[in-house]
């Protein structure tokens, strides 16, 4: 009998810590989001370039109070305090940051941090954001989650309506074949089951590769050559010196003069920042591409880096 009562005191007041414990998280977590007397998080750490470039979008620039080191779109992002990188980010530089709101990706090691500042009470979204149609959820979801539910239906509204008047515009163009390549030791292509593939598509060209088991694959020099690329994009390693990047691009296709990209001088380098970014820049990304397809038909913007021979 004794024994048992022992156990029921244990049993009670375990609980009875636990509540505790649960109502002092609760209370925090209500805490850090009553800052903003609007509904609005009025401190947001952003952990990855395309979120950023979407909460300035969305008009929440002066709430963005840190961010990844690679945020460097538009400017004033590139004032915020820096959180880590976007493969690292730094947990207690989060913390620091007083957030009432930090945005994630989908990927393991953004996932292991959003983890971490859920379990200590902190207000956390996590997109996957792979696809074009996923970017329009995930600006769905970040209007939810911040207040502005409206002005996320215009922003992904506008894009929307960007990439279709696009897709209009290069549909009854020739079908380019097109090889993008992300890498080139060991040579490493964009496959049909990207988000690139989408933007080749929209862009009024065709893969040059066929369906591969991964999603950027390594391709070696006779599959290369059959592919019959009749131009090749080639993502910048960074924005800086893509003159030079062209010049070592144009070197390392001379060898195989027998794919018709090389002989008939079709090789393009062009800025990853606003090509690669699944963000509110996309249907200029897509311009770009479409540039290098469709040179005699692609609008000619001068604030876009492109560079060609």
């Amino acid at each position: 009998m004794i024994r048992r009562r022992a156990l029921l005191i244990i049993t009670a007041v375990t609980a009875i810590l636990l509540f505790a414990v649960l109502n002092h998280r609760q209370h925090k977590v209500l805490e850090l989001s009553s800052t903003s007397t609007s509904g609005e998080p009025t401190r947001i750490v952003s952990l990855a370039p395309n979120l950023t470039e979407i909460l300035f979008a969305l008009g929440l620039g002066e709430n963005v109070v840190a961010v990844s080191n690679n945020c460097d779109w538009p400017a004033e992002a590139v004032s915020r305090k820096k959180v880590g990188t976007f493969w690292q980010p730094n947990t207690e530089a989060i913390i620091a940051s007083r957030p009432d709101l930090v945005i994630t990706l989908w990927f393991e090691q953004q996932k292991a941090v959003a983890d971490t500042l859920s379990r200590l009470g902190y207000e956390v979204l996590t997109l996957k954001i792979d696809e074009i149609g996923e970017l329009f959820t995930a600006i769905q979801k970040m209007g939810e989650a911040i207040g502005r539910t409206e002005h996320a239906e215009k922003l992904a509204e506008n894009i929307r309506k960007k990439i279709n008047d696009l897709q209009s515009k290069y549909s009854s163009t020739n079908k380019v074949r097109t090889l993008w390549v992300v890498q080139v030791e060991p040579l490493r292509i964009a496959g049909r089951s990207t988000f690139v593939n989408e933007m080749i598509e929209f862009a009024g060209g065709e893969n040059a590769i066929g369906p591969t088991i991964g999603q950027y694959p390594q391709i070696g020099t006779e599959e290369l050559l059959a592919c019959g690329a009749e131009v090749i994009i080639q993502s910048a390693m960074g924005a800086d010196n893509i003159d030079r990047q062209q010049q070592a691009a144009e070197l390392f296709w001379s060898k195989l003069a027998a794919l018709p990209a090389v002989k008939n001088n079709r090789i393009y380098v062009v800025n990853p920042d606003t090509v690669l970014r699944l963000g509110p820049r996309l249907p200029e990304g897509i311009e770009i591409i479409a540039r290098c397809l469709h040179p005699a038909t692609a609008t000619q913007k001068h604030d876009v880096a492109l560079q060609t021979r």
